[in-house]
């Protein structure tokens, strides 16, 4: 079992920034490819960005590359996903999730967090 716990989510104006953080309580950590995904009111939960369990490689969705990044610290057994020039449609429930094998589909993910939401105002 993996418990995942996002923060970072907050409001913020379009162009600028957010951090959030994904802590697992796996001592396994390294075990699990990570990844982050986003749901808006009335949509689907989308891809937007994972990391293979060593960091080595990173995979992004066509909204996410140039302005996110994602990284994880195995050390702290936290993933992170950095957000640069956020846009008003950004606006959703950020989830990270984990999973053995990195893949771009919500349904193959076991384990995921609660969520944080994230607001950008124009």
């Amino acid at each position: 079992q993996v418990q995942l716990v996002e923060s970072g989510g907050g409001l913020v104006q379009a162009g600028g920034s957010l951090r959030l953080s994904c802590a697992a309580s796996a001592r396994t950590f390294t075990s699990y490819a990570m990844a982050w995904f986003r749901q808006a009111p009335g949509k689907e939960r989308e891809f937007v960005a994972a990391i293979s369990w060593s960091g080595g490689s990173t995979f992004y969705a066509d909204s996410a590359k140039g302005r996110f990044t994602i990284s994880r610290d195995n050390a702290k057994s936290t993933a992170y996903l950095q957000m640069n020039s956020l846009k008003p449609e950004g606006t959703a429930v950020y989830y990270c999730a984990a999973e053995p094998t990195v893949t771009y589909h919500s349904g193959t993910y076991s384990f995921w967090g609660q969520g944080t939401q994230v607001t950008v105002s124009s």
